[in-house]
């Protein structure tokens, strides 16, 4: 017997953030819109815990206990007294180290399926809490749809969308470390504001209204990104030209995100990207996406 759960990767419509806490975090405004590029999570019975990996960049992936996909199936063993032994298989289709919560998906994939295969009954509250404990972006993983987070991006408040959006997310060759992106933030923003949601943007969601949305987008990390990969610059210009309605990078990067008018757009924003040589890749996906959940 196994348990597979399909998980979508995120993009972060709007991510204002505030100035270091004294915990290392930052406040943030962040709101999460969840897109249909998905992973798939495979728990199976095993005589430990061992974690393997298939797809596009998955040699990037550890494999060991420092995995958060390992983390979430030993902090949901430990909360219910029993061994950890489960084999987890990860199906990589969200772009590795690219800000767009791969690894947070799979640690929301992984409890929800070890969940599922001990038959520990875990309420969605106290999978919820484990999500916070894991990472910031693990709770939304679990949630999907649209929502804003605050605190360091745990707490959430689930939000109404309009209709769909198009997106095209181009995925750059290498990656970025979140930790260092927030590191060169407060190198550059020494004295940033408290962070707030934008009730123009909200409204947007809300509506449905993709040219109000395209208006509305911004990333506060946008600027620490390009300052440590500046070729996203050129990424972010072809795809503009190419016809975006609104281009940023996706949370730390360095995958820049393109939101477009309808399928064909993305079709064409895809094309152009690919050709454009500034990017490894580009694919098409619509928003929002559900959350976590048992297929």
């Amino acid at each position: 017997m196994s348990v597979t759960v399909r998980v979508p990767a995120k993009v972060n419509v709007q991510l204002a953030v505030g100035p270091a806490r004294p915990d290392g975090f930052h406040d943030l405004a962040n709101v999460f819109l969840a897109v249909g590029l998905y992973d798939e999570v495979t728990a199976a019975p095993a005589d430990e815990l061992r974690v393997t990996c298939a797809g596009p960049d998955a040699a990037q992936v550890p494999l060991d206990r420092t995995n958060l996909a390992a983390r979430a199936a030993l902090a949901l063993a430990e909360r219910h007294g029993r061994p950890a032994d489960v084999h987890l298989h990860i199906a990589k289709d969200i772009p590795v180290a690219g800000g767009m919560a791969g690894g947070s998906a799979d640690a929301a994939g992984a409890l929800l399926a070890c969940d599922a295969l001990w038959g520990t009954g875990a309420s969605r509250a106290e999978l919820l809490d484990i999500c916070a404990e894991l990472g910031s972006d693990v709770p939304f993983s679990l949630v999907g749809g649209a929502a804003l987070g605050t605190g360091r991006g745990e707490r959430l408040q689930e939000l109404a969308v309009g209709g769909d959006f198009h997106w095209v997310f181009a995925v750059a060759d290498g990656g970025l470390s979140t930790p260092a992106v927030y590191r060169e933030f407060d190198r550059l923003t020494p004295d940033a504001p408290a962070p707030e949601a934008s009730p123009a943007l909200l409204e947007a969601l809300r509506t449905g209204d993709a040219a109000a949305l395209a208006a509305t987008l911004s990333n506060d990390l946008q600027a620490a990104a390009l300052s440590l990969f500046p070729a996203l610059a050129d990424t972010l210009k072809a795809g503009t030209e190419a016809g975006a309605l609104a281009a940023l990078v996706s949370g730390s990067g360095p995958t820049t995100a393109f939101l477009v008018k309808d399928a064909d757009a993305a079709e064409r924003v895809a094309a152009a990207l690919r050709a454009s040589g500034t990017c490894r890749t580009a694919r098409p996906a619509t928003s929002p996406a559900p959350g976590a959940g048992v297929l």
